[in-house]
């Protein structure tokens, strides 16, 4: 099974990046080896427990924290139907 994307999956065209969501963006990518596998079912999501740690490790501050938690989340969400779609 193969999981993740290669530089040839992803579109070539260029899109903005807004300021509000260079932080998610950043903690997205950097949790990239986080995935948890489930069995035949493909991937199931990411491994939320290491999320303080690369959190932590990234600078966000507490207040901030929930707000790229749920910008982290839409992105998973998305990702999920790429990488599963792409498992079968």
């Amino acid at each position: 099974m193969r999981i993740g994307a290669s530089a040839d999956d992803l579109p070539e065209e260029i899109c903005e990046l807004w300021p509000e969501n260079a932080r998610p963006l950043e903690v997205f990518i950097a949790m990239q080896t986080q995935w948890a596998l489930g069995g035949m079912g493909g991937v199931v999501g990411l491994r939320y427990e290491s999320l303080p740690a690369m959190l932590d490790l990234l600078g966000t501050k507490k207040p901030a924290r929930r707000e790229v938690f749920a910008a982290l989340r839409v992105m998973e969400s998305a990702a999920l139907k790429v990488l599963n779609e792409a498992a079968d």
